[in-house]
């Protein structure tokens, strides 16, 4: 599995214009073979992130190179972003935990 986690800040009166494109490159993500999942969070500082997960890095690859990506990418960080960071992680382990419902509990 491979995680993206993609921090930025907007510049200002950009987000509007982020959040349509934004929308767009979630639906094309989709598409690729090898998409695991995507999420968004904004700080308390108006930091945002997104955390993208591929099974490989070759699914990555093909999402970093999709026509589409690279012009919704440049359109962002030449216009749209004040600042951003990427970092590209192997998950070298993973646990999941999902609390079952207690004894007598209703459905």
């Amino acid at each position: 599995m491979i995680v993206t986690v993609f921090r930025k800040r907007m510049n200002p009166d950009a987000q509007g214009e982020y959040d349509s494109i934004a929308v767009r490159m979630s639906e094309l993500a989709r598409t690729i073979p090898g998409y695991v999942s995507h999420k968004g969070f904004v700080a308390a500082d108006g930091e945002q992130a997104t955390i993208v997960e591929f099974e490989s890095e070759q699914a990555l690859d093909q999402w970093r190179i999709h026509t589409e990506h690279r012009l919704a990418k440049r359109r962002a960080i030449e216009t749209l972003f004040s600042e951003y960071k990427v970092q590209i992680c192997s998950v070298l382990r993973e646990r999941a935990w999902t609390a079952r419902a207690k004894h007598g509990a209703r459905e």
